[in-house]
């Protein structure tokens, strides 16, 4: 598993890497905690202020761990037109609140598709894949 360490040190020769290790850590420990802003604004050169004002203007990254398996559906056009609104009438109620609409996912001849908060990408989503994906049995 990564620290923050390892992180910062596989961006090291890279200048202004700001948003890759921001999605580095995301991915490691869930969300960017003020200890890791600070490391990264050290390792950056950066003030904690503006690592802050990244993390809170994408609605991506996180300042808390996100307690529920939330998986982002696209609601493009193309997903539309490939079924996306009957598929989301098949999906139980209990479902509906761990789906975050996103636009485009760039699969748009394979849709409906979904992205995982672990990054994983599922195209031709059926209800059974997709409350899978919500339940966490990928």
């Amino acid at each position: 598993m990564s620290t923050m360490k390892e992180i910062l040190d596989r961006h090291r020769n890279r200048q202004r890497d700001l948003l890759p290790i921001l999605h580095d850590v995301q991915r490691r420990f869930g969300h960017i905690s003020e200890d890791a802003m600070r490391e990264i604004a050290e390792h950056l050169n950066l003030t904690r202020a503006e690592i802050y004002g990244v993390v809170t203007f994408y609605h991506d990254f996180r300042l808390q761990p996100d307690k529920k398996n939330r998986v982002k559906v696209c609601h493009s056009e193309a997903c539309q037109a490939r079924g996306l609104n009957a598929l989301l009438a098949q999906v139980g109620n209990e479902f509906l609140d761990a789906i975050e609409p996103v636009y485009c996912l760039g699969l748009c001849s394979a849709g409906p598709a979904a992205l995982t908060n672990e990054g994983m990408v599922c195209a031709r989503l059926d209800a059974t894949k997709l409350e899978n994906l919500i339940g966490g049995r990928k």
